[in-house]
């Protein structure tokens, strides 16, 4: 039994474990005083101690550290990154979690723990921790399965440590990839951001952690790629293209939290717009969780929007549209809501509410039980007077970087590379010498994301290693090829403006055999690096005089094979042209360099397709696939949108023979389903992996449309001469839009379907026709293609 609960607590209604969630929050609440209430709707920003000290308040610009003596005896809501604020051995910061919370449950006189979050948008955002390809990757590897496999892992290590709720995954679509957070996001067409962000949601609640849906809506739709602009986004781009991936992860991942968007739409912040909050999400899609503020978002809405004239204005705002929880400090939603309460401008009732779906969540996740332990699973081992262990007697004792997690990420780096192009030179053949050149050549960081902890939080303790294994380029070319002769270069820095270097990369190119060029961006913070939260790009011109650099080996004569380790897709110049090769990772993690030399020596055979168009010129944005025929390019523009390189495209090291169409339903009714077969083989001399894509075509329709859109795709590893028949069904509901009187309809007449291995490569096109009444859809309708893989004749 929790220790800090008496016999008379410990009998209450609401520990009753029978009883369900809710009846048991509503026992709870009709016990509370109003300022225990609103203590449940706050957080406060702590950091774990590595002596094992309790967690201690954070100190941030935005507030002041508070007044635990005062604050704890009426109770708190959640922790704010206790693993992820400072450096600190897994197994002590258990300790000091644990410590913090047996005082907190100890404090308030309902013995009620905290829920304590953290960042996991590239693996848990911990010191020591396994540190994934970021979202991007994700994308580039078109695997659901292998995502939500990652995610389990994820969230199997955090819950291990005392740690209830994720702030992952990010759902927003690309629009503009200036934006600096491109990088955090799983791509530029929202049906493979909502297959494998559910995916991911999948995985981190079977592991018992609350995902965070974010950003709840349009935060990557800001002006000029800009980080926390304002959009302007007509309510038919919000309801097709921004909205579809939350929608989906709601329906079958099942999240138990949502974030709100910075970002004001149209004059509405996100935090403020109930129509959003509250009569989309809940009222419509049935959302029956929490909602939570992005960081210092209800603040906000006085600092930066000016639709509230106070705290209390900004307090009572937040709280009616649908806001449920401050994060990650007491800031509008202590005093001030008191205030409004006690005032009469905030009725009591918003706030039981809000913290009916805290309670409800926190009987879920056990912390109302009278048998509650704060002592995580990892320390369990250690006995019953662990909570008096001394630190140094546990470090070391927790693991989050297993070599079961290590092969994880590898598999997942290793299918996330593109091979953007290849002139024959990759794989490469017993090379006598390389030339390793570049920023990103011999930089253990240059793999990873902003939010994963080296840079996040490392970045600020140079002083302290980084925890896990980040082999760097040169390490791993040096084992990949043990009998070449490696020769490095930097030639210049990631983005700085000296050219210093270059004579010296140019003499080292010059004596090789080939140019192993890493190019691509450093990730920061807040314009501490070139990719990353507030690092936005003018134009996507590589950073720097990387460009230069590159042009400078191009002119050497040696043949060049471009790597590239970066969060967003830049215009790569002559290099779309005249490269020997060019290598597309979007920070693969920590096995991020030993996928990259397995494609370069042949080893792993990439799979990978672009998440993101990679454009043709640097100053033309948007250049997303998604564009309707009005954005493409025309004789009455003098710019060109058209990419290098489309949505969807990556080679590899074996060929594909696409055959045998069959179509059993070409014309169905609005309410119907379309039936398809073909088949793919694999006709070269090795294994690999086709990725076969859907996209639909809709040449005439009551409201604009994107040229194309992706409506399902799946990968097929196929041995050498094997061959696979895939049969499809697709339901009418693919075809839906949002047509002119803002509902979702499917409408009678033409389409295509394209199957194929790219946006710009359509190995088969079938037409279609759809007949009948126009008729309305809903949240309900289906949102996939039935898609079954069966074996066919081999050679």
């Amino acid at each position: 039994m929790n220790p800090t609960v008496g016999t008379e607590l410990a009998t209450a209604v609401w520990r009753d474990v029978s009883l369900d969630p809710a009846t048991r929050a509503d026992a709870l609440i009709a016990a509370m005083t109003l300022r225990e209430k609103t203590a449940q709707l706050v957080g406060v920003w702590v950091g774990a101690s590595d002596e094992g000290g309790e967690v201690a308040p954070h100190q941030h610009e935005m507030e002041e550290p508070p007044d635990l003596d005062e604050l704890l005896p009426h109770g708190l809501g959640q922790l704010t990154r206790p693993f992820g604020t400072v450096p600190v051995d897994a197994a002590v910061g258990a300790l000091s979690l644990a410590r913090s919370q047996q005082r907190i449950a100890a404090a308030n006189r309902f013995g009620i723990p905290a829920v304590a979050h953290e960042e996991c948008l590239a693996g848990f955002a911990a010191w020591g921790a396994t540190a994934y390809p970021v979202p991007l990757s994700w994308g580039a590897a078109f695997n659901p399965e292998l995502v939500r496999t990652m995610a389990t892992a994820i969230g199997t290590d955090m819950r291990s440590v005392g740690v209830h709720q994720g702030l992952a995954p990010v759902l927003d679509v690309v629009r503009d990839a200036r934006w600096g957070r491109v990088e955090e996001t799983i791509g530029e067409d929202p049906y493979l951001v909502g297959t494998v962000a559910t995916a991911y949601v999948q995985g981190l609640e079977s592991a018992g952690i609350v995902a965070t849906l974010k950003h709840f809506a349009g935060y990557s739709a800001s002006r000029a790629g800009r980080n926390l602009a304002p959009v302007t986004m007509g309510a038919r781009e919000r309801a097709d293209v921004i909205l579809p991936p939350f929608e989906m992860a709601l329906r079958e991942g099942r999240p138990r939290s949502v974030m709100h968007a910075y970002t004001d739409t149209d004059g509405i912040p996100s935090a403020a717009d109930g129509e959003l909050l509250t009569g989309l999400l809940r009222d419509t899609w049935g959302f029956d969780g929490t909602v939570v503020a992005d960081y210092f978002g209800i603040a906000f809405l006085k600092l930066l929007h000016g639709v509230a004239g106070s705290w209390s204005d900004a307090a009572g705002l937040a709280l009616a549209s649908g806001v449920d929880i401050e994060l990650p400090t007491v800031k509008t939603f202590g005093r001030p809501l008191l205030d409004a309460v006690e005032s009469g401008a905030v009725p009591e009732e918003l706030i039981d509410r809000a913290l009916r779906r805290i309670l409800v969540q926190k009987a879920q996740l056990g912390l109302l039980d009278p048998d509650w332990n704060p002592v995580p699973q990892a320390l369990s081992g250690a006995g019953p007077a662990l909570l008096d262990a001394a630190p140094d007697a546990l470090r070391g004792s927790v693991d989050l970087d297993r070599p079961a997690n290590r092969r994880l990420a590898r598999e997942l780096a290793e299918q996330a590379v593109v091979l953007l192009r290849n002139d024959g030179t990759l794989p490469l053949d017993r090379p006598r010498r390389i030339a390793l050149i570049g920023p990103n050549a011999d930089t253990p960081t240059a793999v990873l994301g902003c939010y994963s902890f080296p840079v996040h939080v490392g970045s600020q303790h140079p002083e302290i290693p980084t925890g896990i294994e980040l082999p760097t380029l040169r390490e791993t070319l040096t084992a990949e090829f043990p009998d070449a002769e490696i020769v490095t270069a930097l030639g210049a820095t990631v983005d700085g403006d000296s050219t210093a270097g270059f004579a010296e990369a140019v003499a080292a190119a010059g004596g090789a055999d080939v140019v192993v060029l890493a190019l691509g961006d450093r990730a920061g913070l807040f314009g501490r690096g070139t990719s990353g939260e507030g690092c936005d790009a003018e134009s996507l011109q590589l950073p720097g005089v990387q460009e230069q650099l590159l042009d400078a080996l191009l002119d050497s004569g040696t043949p060049v094979v471009l790597v590239m380790l970066a969060g967003r897709p830049y215009a790569l110049g002559r290099a779309a042209t005249e490269a020997a090769a060019i290598v597309q990772s979007f920070f693969p993690g920590e096995a991020g360099t030993e996928a990259i030399t397995g494609v370069l020596s042949g080893r792993v055979n990439p799979s990978g397709r672009l998440p993101v168009s990679v454009p043709r010129h640097k100053g033309v944005q948007p250049s997303t696939y998604l564009a309707a025929r009005l954005a493409q390019d025309s004789d009455v523009s003098s710019t060109s949108t058209t990419a290098a390189y489309g949505f969807g495209h990556g080679l590899g090291y074996t060929q594909f023979a696409w055959s045998g169409l069959e179509v059993d339903v070409a014309e169905t009714g609005t309410d119907g389903s379309f039936r398809i077969a073909f088949e793919v083989r694999n006709v070269g001399d090795r294994q690999g992996c086709e990725v076969v894509q859907l996209y639909l075509h809709d040449p005439v329709a009551s409201v604009v449309q994107p040229v194309q859109r992706l409506v399902g795709y799946r990968r097929l590893p196929l041995e050498s001469g094997e061959a696979c028949r895939v049969l499809l069904e697709l339901p009418a509901d693919l075809a839906s839009f949002t047509g002119r009187e803002g509902r979702r309809i499917v409408e009678p007449g033409e389409l295509e379907l394209r199957i194929s291995a790219s946006s710009t490569d359509h190995r088969m096109t079938v037409p279609l026709r759809l007949t009948g009444p126009v008729r309305e859809v809903d949240h309900t309708r289906r949102l996939h293609p039935a898609i079954t893989v069966a074996a066919a004749d081999q050679d």
